[in-house]
């Protein structure tokens, strides 16, 4: 971590001999500091005076440069604390095994959360079809934000099947969802097939993250499927893209 500005300015260097503007030379060298961990969440920035004499930049390039962070989420302001990076927690979990969000967490040495934002039994007539269920068919729909250390990684809307589980619909939402269905509904989850893409964040999700604008995001979609082939679970979570890189293991 960098403890002064004079180290931190020295390795913000901006060139001539390339067309990148200058902001965005700025944007990138900090973006690339942020990610490395170099500057940590909660770290201050120079005051956009400061850096621009030491630049020798225009403050009008500065505070473009951060006006573009912070409607990133990369950093806020704070009164008399001046600019502060806020950093999301670096995420690199391996893909190739169902596990929850609680056990990925932990595997990195961070602590997972939750907050529930809604839940409730309904029907629904896409989700009807993904299950190959009838249109009256009743599921339960939770919405979660998952945290680690204590900042929000993902929006999750989940959907279970209350014909092979219903008494996930007692449920309290306490604990694990796959512990409850394996002690409650006799159910164990065996495989599970997900998709990954990329999307901008929507409203809602932008709200949830703190993101001024519209920003990059992954969206997994998982279907999981019990030891009797039944699907179970579907899932679509939005994962907020500064904080995940996914790596897979690819056999020669």
């Amino acid at each position: 971590m960098m403890h002064d500005y004079d180290e931190l300015i020295a390795r913000l260097k901006v060139s001539e001999k390339t067309s990148e503007p200058y902001y965005q030379q700025l944007k990138r060298n900090i973006l690339t500091l942020i990610e490395s961990g170099a500057i940590e969440n909660g770290s201050g920035l120079p005051s956009e005076r400061m850096l621009a004499e030491a630049l020798n930049l225009s403050r009008t390039t500065v505070r473009r440069c951060y006006e573009d962070l912070r409607a990133s989420g990369q950093i806020d302001s704070d009164g008399r604390a001046g600019t502060l990076v806020k950093a999301a927690p670096k995420i690199c979990p391996a893909l190739g095994k169902l596990k929850g969000f609680t056990e990925e967490m932990r595997e990195v040495g961070i602590t997972a959360s939750a907050n529930i934002v809604s839940h409730a039994v309904m029907c629904d007539r896409t989700i009807a079809s993904i299950f190959q269920r009838p249109s009256t068919s009743t599921f339960l729909r939770l919405v979660r934000i998952r945290l680690g250390n204590d900042v929000p990684m993902t929006r999750e809307v989940a959907w279970y099947d209350l014909t092979l589980a219903p008494a996930l619909a007692d449920w309290d939402l306490s604990g694990s969802v796959y512990h409850y269905l394996e002690q409650h509904c006799a159910i164990k989850l065996s495989w599970a097939e997900q998709s990954i893409e990329a999307v901008m964040s929507n409203d809602e999700e932008s709200r949830v993250f703190d993101f001024k604008q519209s920003s990059p995001c992954l969206l997994l979609k998982r279907k999981s499927y019990s030891q009797q082939q039944q699907l179970v679970e579907y899932v679509e979570g939005t994962f907020r893209g500064d904080a995940y890189t996914y790596r897979i293991k690819l056999e020669v």
